[in-house]
Formats: structure tokens, C-alpha cells, sequence
């Protein structure tokens, strides 16, 4: 097995928006804001090398909105999906499975893309399983209110039209504490997935086994490293007591079991540990996967 990390780019958000009840006096020690309080964050993805699998985590934003959408968003950095995985060795042709954490644009978004032609939506992953749960494809297609900007259905609706969409067994799981793990067989055995509720309803954050590490992809739960304080949640979460809860069980194992949290739109940091003080679970150090494992 090899990781590969797949960078596509950085976007901007409302730093507000991004700490929810936090002040800016504190998240900016972290994540500093510019003159309109718009903060930087990586769009972060991860190719799995195993066997004759070739599995990608997510997809960033994707490239067939028109300006009007991604003029809202930011886009900046010169890295690429496309660019990122060629320089992995990689096409979109290679990817056997696409792994959606979930089902907000910055997630899939480039899951789908215009023909030549602009005249229809096809699948960017021709080759590919896309993995979503019933649950949570139940939940983007028929959204509420609050979420219905996140969920577009040009990202989603065309990936169940090709064919391509298979749903993990969410009944099928171990409990863990007081998260749910599913077990990997779809994903293979090096793979485990705890469902989260409280951002968006069944975010699946995958669990690797990798060199006698876990290695776990933090998508929405742990934006970045600025979000590792308990009460540090994103006014984007549906369920913000939910994800305190979710959150404070997570922070425990993986500070007790030493897991690697690798980051989607941290910026500037790929991964990091974590450890327990005197005023909870608080960073230890930051680092690449090329550092850790010297890849």
C-alpha cells in the first residue's frame, strides 16, 4: 500500500463561519483573516495505492461552475486535481474507487464534468465505483434549507444516472465508543469508516491502516488544526452539540491510540498528532506524510 497526497487547490471562507460561536480574537491566532475575514483553506485529497486498487478520497471543487459560483470561493494556488494526480503517477482512468466523504461541492465537485461538447454531465471517473451510504445520498438529494447551497445536483444526481454509484453498508458496523465504524469490506481490509452526524448526516471519515499507523482523513469533523479545541465548530455544522459530542470521543481515541490526522482544508498543515493537557486534547506536532513515513 502507498498514500499519495492529491492537492487541488485552496478556497477562501468567512472565518466566522468556519469557528462558529469562537471570537476572532482567538481562531485568528491560527487562522488569520483577511480585510474581508475571509480565511485560506486547502482542498486536500488522498489517493489510496493498494494492490489492484486505486481509491481516491474526494475531489475538491471541480471546474464546471461558471465564474459567478467560484467568484464567491476564491480559488487560489497553482495545484490542480488533474496535475496532482499525473505527478502521482496517475490518470482519472486509473481510479478504481471514489471514496465521497460526503456530498457538499468542495467535496465532489469534481466527481462530474461537462463533454466536449458542454451539452451534457458525465463522470470524471470512468472506471470508478462511487461510494457514498444511503443515508447521507437520502439526505443530499432531498436537502433541507440550511444545506441545499452545499448540495448541488449537478454534482450528485448525474453519478447515480451513470451507474457508477454503489452505497457502503452503514448496517454493517462495529461500535466503537460512542462512534459507529463500518466495516471495510468494500473498501478492502486496510479500510474502517466512523459515520459522523453532526456537520452533515452520515459523513463518512475513513480510518487507514498504514505502516502500523492509523491514518485518518478528517474531511468536515477536524477542519484543521485551529479546530482542535472542543468548543472550536464550524457554524456550518447542522448539528453543533452533536459534533461537540462526536468530537471530544474522537479527540480521546485518537490521542490515546496516537492516530495521524490528515487534514482536507488545513492549509498550510497536512497532518498532525495530537495529545492530552491540562486543558484537554491539544496539538503536538504537525508534519507531511512524506515526513512521518520518509516516502
Amino acid at each position: 500500500m502507498k498514500l499519495h497526497v492529491i492537492n487541488t487547490g485552496n478556497f477562501k471562507l468567512d472565518g466566522g463561519a468556519m469557528f462558529g460561536v469562537v471570537p476572532k480574537s482567538l481562531w485568528s491566532k491560527t487562522n488569520p483573516a483577511d480585510e474581508s475575514n475571509m480565511c485560506n483553506w486547502g482542498l486536500r485529497c488522498l489517493l489510496i495505492e493498494d494492490g489492484n486498487r486505486l481509491t481516491l478520497i474526494d475531489n475538491g471543487i471541480g471546474n464546471k461552475q461558471d465564474a459567478k459560483f467560484y467568484s464567491h470561493y476564491f480559488l487560489n494556488g497553482n495545484d490542480t486535481l488533474e496535475n496532482s494526480m499525473k505527478i502521482a503517477g496517475f490518470s482519472a482512468d486509473d481510479v478504481t474507487d471514489m471514496f465521497l466523504t460526503h456530498l457538499h461541492f468542495d467535496h465532489c465537485g469534481g466527481s462530474i464534468k461537462y463533454n466536449e461538447s458542454r451539452t451534457s454531465l458525465e463522470t470524471v471517473y470512468k472506471n470508478a465505483v462511487y461510494w457514498s451510504n444511503a443515508e447521507h445520498w437520502e439526505w443530499a438529494v432531498k436537502p433541507n434549507a440550511r444545506e441545499k447551497p452545499s448540495f448541488l445536483k449537478e454534482n450528485i444526481l448525474p453519478i447515480k444516472e451513470s451507474g457508477q454509484l454503489q452505497l457502503i453498508d452503514t448496517n454493517n458496523k462495529n461500535i466503537i465508543g460512542t462512534n459507529e465504524y463500518a466495516a471495510g469490506k468494500d473498501l478492502g481490509e486496510n479500510i474502517s469508516i466512523m459515520l459522523t452526524r453532526g456537520h452533515t448526516d452520515a459523513m463518512m471519515i475513513p480510518h487507514i491502516q498504514y505502516r502500523g499507523k492509523t491514518v485518518v482523513y478528517m474531511a468536515d469533523l477536524l477542519p484543521s488544526t485551529g479546530h482542535i479545541p472542543l468548543p472550536y465548530i464550524m457554524g456550518y455544522d447542522t448539528r453543533p452539540l452533536l459534533s461537540l459530542s462526536e468530537k471530544e470521543s474522537f479527540m480521546k481515541r485518537a490521542t490515546d491510540e496516537e492516530f495521524i490526522l490528515f487534514f482536507e482544508h488545513d492549509a498550510v498543515n497536512e497532518c498532525c498528532t495530537v495529545q492530552h493537557t491540562e486543558k484537554g486534547v491539544r496539538l503536538k506536532e504537525t508534519f507531511t506524510l512524506k515526513e512521518y513515513f520518509g516516502e
